[in-house]
């Protein structure tokens, strides 16, 4: 806006140089020409936009013109709202040049304000009065409404209502001991459905493809369940959670088979789907990396490419959540100095056909 302005300025300054050497006869026969071609703009335009310089500029032609001289002059606006312009233009200046003292009390130092929310973090049980007595015992002169208005400017609760435990919470400091479960379905070329049952280790993120079948009766669901408890028996699992949705398909029988294994069941919620992420994760892995990419004939061949999916998933993917290892498998040492390696001897081996590939180096 400064820029323009001077640019203005300067423009205006040029203007008033060239109306210097004419005579009053010319000014006037110009006056009235400009005069009737505004008339004819304000006949044509609805209402005009004016910026922040072109107020500027107006306010301070005609500030100096009497209110009353005002009201006879030919302008797009009302003579107010140019005397309005110039007191906005005064006080703008005026808010710049004069500065007001800061009142009350002193700012709290960056650094103590970091130390209240760290420990707001790492305490979710301490209300604002337990930290003040905190920062007290270490020698943090600070008052108790102070540490009150921190946390409540991030967005912290002061009082130790911050102490219920979240799922996610739940999810992460259980995670040794939980497993996941569901079911999903997919359809052969046939239209036929088939329903797959799989289950994950929270910890490792090992996935069980316990079964595929057209029909999952409570006799089948049951023998499944006695499937994983053998696996996770020479496993030898220290899972003490189970966690699963409210499908029909989860009989009663089931429930109590695991529980007499010690294996506690924890229902998610009605349609949240979030509560067993995990394994809806999982679940939409396996859709993406095989069952979207490869034509299933029937239940057998579906079972053999899960069977060769799981072996992979476990063996060999890698996995972000444990650093780019695989659930199976350590994450391999890092080949020091790769740049002066000249050869990397890397073999590529094909599962399905070449819907999965594996890649390792040549022994």
């Amino acid at each position: 806006m400064l820029l323009r302005l001077t640019y203005l300025a300067a423009t205006n300054t040029l203007a008033l140089l060239r109306l210097l050497p004419m005579s009053d006869r010319d000014k006037d026969i110009e006056i009235l020409a400009l005069r009737h071609q505004l008339l004819v703009l304000q006949r044509q335009a609805r209402k005009p936009v004016f910026t922040e310089t072109d107020r500027a500029i107006l306010a301070g032609l005609l500030h100096q013109l009497p209110k009353d001289k005002l009201r006879h002059l030919l302008l797009l606006v009302r003579p107010d709202t140019i005397l309005r312009w110039h007191r906005n233009l005064l006080k703008r200046r005026h808010a710049t040049t004069c500065t007001p003292k800061r009142r009350g009390r002193p700012p709290t130092v960056r650094s103590v304000r970091a130390l209240v929310l760290r420990l707001a973090q790492e305490n979710s049980s301490w209300g604002y009065r337990r930290i003040h007595g905190e920062l007290a015992t270490l020698g943090i002169k600070v008052a108790a409404s102070t540490v009150w208005e921190i946390l409540r400017e991030h967005g912290i609760p002061p009082t130790p209502e911050r102490h219920s435990t979240t799922w996610a919470d739940f999810l992460r400091s259980q995670a040794d001991a939980l497993l996941a479960c569901d079911f999903f379905e997919t359809r052969t070329l046939t239209g036929a459905r088939l329903y797959v049952f799989a289950v994950i280790e929270h910890s490792t993120r090992r996935i069980r493809v316990l079964g595929v079948t057209a029909h999952p009766t409570a006799q089948w669901v049951v023998q499944v369940g006695r499937n994983l408890l053998m696996d996770l028996e020479d496993a030898g699992s220290r899972s003490r959670f189970l966690i699963r949705d409210r499908d029909s398909k989860f009989t009663q029988a089931f429930d109590a088979m695991l529980a007499d294994a010690g294996l506690r069941i924890v229902r998610s919620g009605i349609r949240m789907p979030r509560m067993n992420s995990i394994m809806e994760r999982w679940i939409q892995t396996c859709r993406r990396e095989l069952l979207d990419r490869t034509l299933t004939w029937n239940q057998s061949h579906l079972l053999h490419a899960l069977r060769e999916f799981e072996t992979f998933y476990n063996e060999h993917r890698p996995h972000r959540t444990l650093e780019h290892a695989a659930p199976l498998r350590p994450k391999p040492e890092p080949i020091s100095a790769p740049g002066h390696v000249s050869h990397l001897g890397v073999h590529r081996r094909d599962r399905l056909g070449g819907t999965l590939h594996e890649y390792r180096h040549v022994a």
